[in-house]
């Protein structure tokens, strides 16, 4: 479990796609997995990256989403946009995931693929897309920083 004693995802790992569209889930990120949840994955998009979640995790999501109004706009959106593109990845003998085509090509993930943990769950980002975001979010760090130590915001 470590240190910290929590069974969250942190931490970052570059890995490579292999040709089939297969990813290697880091150690420190499958252990959570293992010790705390089932060892599978629920794997949608968000924005510019894929958010990956443990089941227990995504069943929360779904059990909230289905509180939603059928017919609210915004919440048929989001169903259409984040549910609808939900999958349910399994690992392999060699700890990995097959990243279905769709959600690959949405997140252009093509080589080098970097994985950020963010306490339950982690996303799956380019890493050029990643690097980009990083520089371009520099200036709210510090306004939530400053938020976190009770000074700020």
């Amino acid at each position: 479990m470590g240190i910290l004693g929590k069974p969250y995802f942190r931490g970052q790992s570059i890995h490579r796609l292999d040709a089939k569209g297969r990813l290697r889930i880091p150690t420190k990120f499958r252990e959570v997995l293992q010790n705390h949840y089932t060892d599978a994955l629920v794997i949608t998009r968000m924005g510019e990256c894929l958010l990956a979640y443990p089941p227990e995790e995504w069943e929360k999501i779904e059990n909230k989403a289905r509180e939603f109004s059928q017919v609210q706009p915004e919440h048929r959106a989001f169903m259409r946009y984040f549910i609808s593109s939900a999958e349910e990845c399994e690992f392999d003998n060699q700890g990995r995931i097959l990243i279905p085509p769709f959600l690959r090509e949405e997140a252009n993930l093509t080589q080098d693929v970097l994985l950020a943990g963010v306490l339950t769950n982690f996303e799956i980002w380019n890493k050029s897309t990643w690097d980009a975001h990083i520089k371009l979010d520099k200036d709210s760090y510090q306004k939530i920083m400053e938020f976190m130590a009770g000074t700020g915001l």
